[in-house]
């Protein structure tokens, strides 16, 4: 993976369009625009306690939105092809996910369970996880995270199938607006077997919707 840029203006890559780079301002400005938030929310960045407030709320973005900094495939391009004839499912359960909110930017937590089906090469189970966060790290939409995820799978190791289900809850429902603070929502995508096999479809939602995260 990419590590993030030490130049504050480098180019940072759309979630929406990964080919069009964005000039990122620098951190000064991006501390500039917190000062000017705590003056709308009513407060005086320049009191005892907000002083440093601008910088750990820049640190804390850098650290949240760190999967524009990643590239999913050059994370996936490391593989195995010895797989001793394995061709039944892989399944990780139960990964912790953090995003945010495009609309709001607030957070989104959940949990992911991602399956694939190998068919010459199999990549290690770490890596999984970390592609969570390559796009999970970015301003998304939940229906867009589950479908970069799985599109990812597919699209570098070419499985025999791909299944993804994500359960979260997001703050902008839960703390503002309508409050519903119990509401979870679930995503799911599937690709190859998972979409044209019922049964195999059938099994991974019994083992996604068993983890005792899922309510």
């Amino acid at each position: 993976m990419r590590k993030p840029s030490a130049n504050p203006t480098s180019p940072v890559m759309t979630a929406a369009n990964e080919n069009a780079p964005l000039a990122r301002p620098s951190k000064l400005e991006a501390m500039e625009a917190v000062k000017t938030l705590i003056r709308w929310a009513g407060d005086d960045p320049m009191r005892e306690g907000m002083l440093d407030t601008p910088k750990r709320v820049v640190e804390a973005y850098r650290e949240f939105f760190a999967g524009y900094e990643d590239d999913p495939a050059e994370l996936l391009a490391r593989t195995f092809e010895d797989v001793a004839g394995y061709d039944e499912m892989v399944l990780l359960r139960n990964m912790r996910l953090e995003s945010h909110c495009e609309h709001h930017m607030v957070p989104i937590l959940g949990y992911a369970t991602i399956a694939y089906i190998p068919a010459e090469k199999v990549v290690g189970i770490s890596k999984i996880a970390r592609l969570v966060d390559v796009f999970a790290k970015r301003l998304q939409t939940q229906e867009i995270l589950t479908m970069q995820i799985a599109d990812a799978i597919e699209e570098h190791l070419k499985p025999k199938g791909v299944a993804v289900f994500i359960d979260a809850k997001h703050q902008c429902m839960t703390t503002r607006g309508v409050h519903k603070s119990e509401t979870g929502t679930i995503t799911t995508r599937f690709h190859g077997l998972f979409k044209s096999s019922e049964a195999m479809r059938r099994e991974f939602m019994m083992l996604a919707s068993s983890s005792p995260e899922v309510r």
